[in-house]
C-alpha cells in the first residue's frame, strides 16, 4: 500500500494526569531545589523558610485557578500567549509569545551549566575523578536532544523514574529524621508568626517563587491529554499542591535534623553540604552518595521537561506563520516536533559553547545569567495571564462565577506583582553578580517584550493573514465547550511560574 502523505500530527490522548504532572513537577528540580537552594532560604529567612514556601504555593494555587478556568474555553496549543491574545489583544499575545520563548530557553539552556557542574561535583565526590565541566554539558544536551526526539509517552515514563527517584530520596531523609526526632525534638516553631514575620522572610519568598517554575507548563501538553477538561485543571492544583507541601515538608524536616538554634550556624557554615550532613547522620552515608547521584538525574529530569515545552511552543509558532514552517514538522514514528528540538539543541550547543570559549563559569555565569532572566520572563506571563483572564470572561458569554473569573485572577496579579518585585530587588541573590549585570539581565525582560510588539506590528503590516489568524482556535473541537472570539466591532483587546543562586552541593 502507497505511504500515507498527510503531515503526522502529535499524538493525541497519549498522557494521562500522572503524566502531565510527572512533566511539570521535573521541571521545578524537586531535588535541585531543596539541597542546593533552600539552605539559602534557611540562611535568610531562619527557621521561619518552611512558611516562605507555603505562602508561595498558596498565591500560585490562586493563580491556577482562572489559568484553568481559561484552559476549558481557549483549546489553542499556545497555552500562555493564546490566554493572553483572548484577554489582552494580539500584540500583547504575539509579544507575550516571544516572552515565552526566551523564558523558557533561558529556564532550560542556562541549566546545562547547573549540569556540567554537578556531574564534576558528583564525580569528586564519589570516585575522585576531576570531570571537566563542559563534556558533561555537551553529553547532557545530546541525551535531552535524544530524549526530546522519542515519543512523549517514552520522555513521561523516564521523567516518572527520576521523579520518583529524586522525591524519594527526600522522603528517606524526612523519614530519617522524624524516627529519630531530630536533634532535640520535633517542634512546630516554624510556623508561628513571630518566625515567619521577620526582615528575611521577603528573600525567601523570592526563592520559593522561583521553585515552581514550570508547574504553569501543563496546558502546553494540552494536544497530547487525554480528556484536556479534566486532565489540565488537575495536573495543574496536583504540581502546585505537591511542591508546596513537599517543598514544606522538607525544608521543616532539616530544621529539625540540625535543632532551631543551630541550623541557621550550620547553613551559614555550609550550606551545600546542609543536605548531605543531614542524610549522612539519619540515614547513612551511603544515602548522600545515592542524593549526589540523584542531583544529577533530578538536573537531567529538569532539562527534559523544559526541552519538551520548548519544543511544543515552537511547534504552536510555526503552524501560526511566526517561525520558519520546518520548525512545525512532526516526526511520522515518535510523533514528536523533532525539528524544533533539533534546533533548540543547536541553540543551546551555541550558548553552551559560547560561554565556555568566553572562559566563563558555568554555575555563577551560564546558568546564573542566562536562568535569571528565564525566570522573570515566565512570571512576568503569569501576571499578564492573570490580568487577560478577567478582560476574557468580561466580552464573552459564559457560565463561570466570579470567584473563576474576577476574584482570583485579580487576586493573583497582584500577588504575582508582589513576587515579581521581591525578585527583581533581590535578584542580587539570584545571580551574584555587579549591579550593571543585574541591570542588564532585568532590562532583557521588557526589552524581547518589546521587541515582540515590534513583530506584531511587522507581521500586521507584512504578512496580514498570519496576524488575523494568530492564537486562533483549532479546526476540530475536543468535546469542549467553544467560546467564540468576540466580535470584529469589539476594541482589539477582545481579538480573536530558576533556579535561583545557591551554592554548589557538596563535594
Amino acid at each position: 500500500m502507497p505511504e500515507s502523505t498527510t503531515p503526522a500530527e502529535l499524538r493525541p490522548a497519549a498522557l494521562g494526569t500522572a503524566d502531565i504532572t510527572f512533566f511539570v513537577v521535573s521541571a521545578a528540580a524537586p531535588l535541585t531545589v531543596m539541597a542546593g537552594v533552600a539552605p539559602v532560604a534557611i540562611l535568610l529567612g531562619g527557621i521561619g523558610a518552611p512558611a516562605g514556601y507555603l505562602l508561595a504555593g498558596l498565591t500560585l494555587a490562586v493563580f491556577a485557578v482562572g489559568f484553568t478556568t481559561m484552559s476549558r474555553h481557549v483549546r489553542s496549543g499556545g497555552a500562555f500567549y493564546a490566554y493572553i491574545t483572548r484577554g489582552l489583544g494580539k500584540r500583547v499575545g504575539i509579544g507575550a509569545a516571544l516572552l515565552a520563548l526566551i523564558g523558557y530557553n533561558g529556564m532550560e539552556i542556562g541549566v546545562y551549566g547547573l549540569l556540567g557542574t554537578t556531574t564534576a561535583d558528583t564525580g569528586r565526590a564519589l570516585w575522585g575523578l576531576d570531570i571537566p565541566w563542559l563534556p558533561a554539558s555537551l553529553a547532557g544536551l545530546l541525551l535531552i536532544w535524544y530524549g526530546g526526539f522519542r515519543s512523549i509517552d517514552f520522555g513521561a515514563k523516564l521523567l516518572g523514574v527520576l521523579l520518583v527517584a529524586e522525591t524519594g530520596i527526600l522522603v528517606l531523609l524526612a523519614g530519617g529524621v522524624l524516627l529519630k526526632g531530630g536533634a532535640h525534638g520535633l517542634s512546630a516553631a516554624s510556623f508561628a508568626p513571630g518566625a515567619v514575620l521577620v526582615p528575611g522572610t521577603a528573600a525567601v519568598l523570592a526563592f520559593a517563587f522561583a521553585a515552581f517554575t514550570g508547574f504553569e507548563s501543563t496546558v502546553i501538553y494540552r494536544r497530547e491529554a487525554r480528556d484536556p477538561q479534566r486532565t489540565i485543571p488537575r495536573a495543574t492544583y496536583l504540581a502546585v499542591a505537591f511542591l508546596g507541601l513537599f517543598y514544606a515538608f522538607v525544608v521543616w524536616t532539616v530544621i529539625q535534623a540540625f535543632g532551631a538554634e543551630e541550623v541557621v550556624t550550620a547553613a551559614t557554615e555550609d550550606p551545600g553540604g546542609l543536605f548531605f550532613a543531614a542524610i549522612t547522620t539519619y540515614v547513612g552515608p551511603w544515602a548522600a552518595d545515592l542524593m549526589h547521584v540523584f542531583i544529577v538525574t533530578s538536573v537531567i529530569a529538569s532539562l527534559l521537561a523544559f526541552h519538551n515545552a520548548i519544543n511544543r511552543y515552537a511547534l504552536v509558532l510555526a503552524e501560526e506563520g511566526v517561525l520558519p514552517a520546518a520548525l512545525g514538522r512532526v516526526h511520522p514514528r515518535h510523533r514528536s516536533p523533532y525539528l524544533a528540538g533539533a534546533a533548540q539543541t543547536a541553540l543551546g550547543a551555541v550558548i553552551v559553547l559560547g560561554f565556555a570559549l568566553a572562559g566563563a563559569d558555568p554555575y555563577q555565569q551560564l546558568l546564573l545569567w542566562v536562568n535569571t532572566p528565564g525566570m522573570i520572563a515566565l512570571m512576568a506571563l503569569m501576571l499578564l495571564t492573570a490580568l487577560a483572564v478577567p478582560v476574557y470572561f468580561r466580552r464573552v458569554a459564559h457560565r463561570e462565577g466570579p470567584w473563576r473569573t474576577v476574584v482570583a485572577p485579580v487576586t493573583a496579579a497582584v500577588l504575582l506583582a508582589v513576587a515579581i518585585f521581591l525578585v527583581v530587588s533581590k535578584v542580587a541573590l539570584f545571580t551574584m553578580a555587579s549591579t550593571a549585570v543585574n541591570t542588564l539581565l532585568i532590562a532583557l525582560v521588557p526589552a524581547v517584550f518589546l521587541a515582540g510588539l515590534a513583530l506584531a506590528q511587522r507581521l500586521k503590516t507584512r504578512r496580514p493573514e498570519v496576524y488575523a489568524r494568530f492564537a486562533e482556535e483549532p479546526a476540530h473541537p475536543e468535546g469542549a465547550e467553544q467560546c467564540p472570539l468576540p466580535t470584529p466591532s469589539s476594541p482589539e483587546p477582545a481579538s480573536a511560574p530558576s533556579t535561583p543562586a545557591a551554592p554548589r552541593p557538596a563535594r
